[in-house]
C-alpha cells in the first residue's frame, strides 16, 4: 500500500505538471496516470487502496467543497436568482431527455434503459468544475456576473437530482414504480443540506470565537465533521433526507459569515490539502476506467454522447435566457458545465452489477464519457476563462 501511494502521488503530480507544461489540464494526466497503474493496464495499485477508493474520492470531494464554501459569494449568487435555480435541474433534464430520444434509435435500447444511461451521464463532475470556479473566485474573472458562484452552486445540487433519477430509473428497472417520496425529497434535501451546513457552520464559528484553536485544528475539526455528515446522511433510512455535499458547502458559507478573517485563512489551509486530494482524487477515477470496453463502444456511443451534450448546453442556454451575460459569457458557462467524472465512476458499474441487460453498454458509455469530457471540459475552461470573463479588479 505504501508503494502504491508513492507512485500515485509522484506519477500523478509528473503526468499532472507535464499536461500542464503542454497547455493540457493537469487532471488529465493524473487520469491517465490512474488508467495505466491500474487493475487493467499495469496493476500497479494496491487491492487495499482500490477497496477504499470510493472513500479516499469522497474526502477529496469533501475537501473541495468545503474549501469553496469557505470563498463562495453568497451575495453574487442571490443576484442571480432565478437562473441558479433552473441550473440545478434544468440541463440535467435536457441531457436525459436528449438521451431518452437518441439511445434507442442509435444503440437499440428500450425508453427505460436510455433513461438509466442518462441519468448515469446527466451529473456534471465536482470534482472538475469546483476547484475551477474557485480559482475564478480568487483570481475575480466573472465574479461580478455571477459565473462562478452560480456554476459551483449547479454543479453541487445538480448531482443530487440525478442521483435520485437514476435511483427511482433503478427501480423501474427492477420493477418497482415510481416513487413521489424521491422526487418530493430533492427540494427537501437540498434545503435541508442548506439549512443543516448554515447551522452548523455558525456553531463552529462560534465555537472559534470562544475557544483558541490554531488553525490546522480547525481544518481537521471541519473536515471530521464533513466527514460525520456524509456518515450521516448515509445512514438516514428515512425517505426525507439531507444533502450531505450541499451541507458541507454550506457550513463554509456560515462560517465565512460569521468569521470571516478565520473563513479566509481556512481556504488558504484547504487550498494546500487539495494538492494531494486532487492527485488521489483523479488517479483513482482513472483506475476504475477499463479500457478494455472501450472497443466495444462504436461510433454510435460517442455520437450519443456528444448529441446529449448538446442538449445539456441548449439547457444551460434556456437557464440563462433573460440575465445580462453577454453571448461569450453564456457560451464559456455552456461548457463549463459539461465534465464528467466522479459520478460517472461511482454509479456507472451499479446497472451492471444488478444484472441489467443494458448494464455492459452503460458502463462502457459512462467510461468513454469520462475519458471524453473530463479533460475537454477542464480544456474549455482553463484556455478560455482569461479571454471571455471580465476580471474585477477590487478583491474583498
Amino acid at each position: 500500500m505504501l508503494l502504491s501511494t508513492a507512485l500515485i502521488l509522484m506519477i500523478g503530480m509528473a503526468m499532472g505538471w507535464l499536461c500542464q507544461k503542454v497547455k493540457l489540464p493537469g487532471l488529465l494526466g493524473m487520469l491517465i496516470t490512474g488508467i495505466v497503474l491500474g487493475p487493467y493496464v499495469l496493476d500497479q495499485i494496491d487491492p487495499g487502496i482500490l477497496g477504499i477508493s470510493a472513500e479516499l474520492r469522497k474526502i477529496a470531494l469533501v475537501i473541495i467543497l468545503t474549501r469553496a464554501g469557505l470563498g463562495l459569494d453568497i451575495s453574487g449568487l442571490k443576484k442571480i436568482g432565478r437562473p441558479a435555480v433552473l441550473m440545478c435541474f434544468v440541463p440535467a433534464s435536457f441531457e436525459l431527455i436528449g438521451m431518452i430520444l437518441l439511445a434507442p434509435k442509435l444503440m437499440g435500447m428500450s425508453v427505460l434503459e436510455a433513461a438509466v444511461m442518462g441519468s448515469v451521464l446527466a451529473a456534471v463532475s465536482p470534482a472538475v468544475v469546483v476547484p475551477r470556479m474557485v480559482k475564478l473566485m480568487e483570481e475575480g474573472y466573472g465574479t461580478r456576473e455571477g459565473i462562478p458562484q452560480l456554476i459551483l452552486a449547479g454543479a453541487s445540487v445538480d448531482d443530487v437530482y440525478v442521483i435520485v433519477l437514476f435511483s427511482t430509473f433503478g427501480g423501474m428497472m427492477q420493477g418497482e414504480g415510481a416513487s413521489a417520496i424521491r422526487f418530493i425529497n430533492i427540494p427537501v434535501s437540498i434545503f435541508l443540506g442548506i439549512t443543516v451546513g448554515i447551522v452548523i457552520g455558525i456553531a463552529v464559528a462560534l465555537l472559534f470565537q470562544k475557544v483558541h484553536i490554531r488553525d490546522t485544528a480547525k481544518v481537521l475539526i471541519l473536515l471530521s465533521i464533513s466527514l460525520l455528515l456524509v456518515v450521516a446522511e448515509e445512514a438516514l433510512t428515512t425517505p426525507i433526507t439531507f444533502s450531505a455535499l450541499i451541507a458541507i458547502m454550506f457550513l463554509g458559507v456560515g462560517l465565512q459569515k460569521k468569521r470571516e478573517n478565520v473563513a479566509k485563512r481556512l481556504a488558504i489551509k484547504y487550498g494546500k490539502l487539495w494538492v494531494a486530494a486532487e492527485v488521489f482524487l483523479f488517479v483513482l477515477v482513472g483506475a476504475t476506467v477499463n479500457i478494455h470496453y472501450m472497443g466495444k463502444v462504436g461510433v454510435k456511443a460517442l455520437i450519443v454522447i456528444l448529441a446529449a451534450l448538446l442538449f445539456r448546453m441548449l439547457g444551460v442556454y434556456v437557464c440563462l435566457l433573460g440575465t445580462k451575460l453577454s453571448v461569450k459569457e453564456k457560451l464559456f458557462t455552456m461548457m463549463a458545465y459539461t465534465p464528467k467524472a466522479t459520478v460517472q465512476a461511482a454509479i456507472g458499474g451499479i446497472p451492471l452489477a444488478l444484472g441489467f441487460a443494458c448494464g455492459d453498454t452503460i458502463l462502457t458509455v459512462a467510461v468513454l464519457a469520462i475519458v471524453l469530457t473530463a479533460p475537454l471540459g477542464a480544456f474549455a475552461i482553463d484556455f478560455t476563462y482569461k479571454k471571455v470573463l471580465s476580471r474585477e479588479t477590487t478583491q474583498s
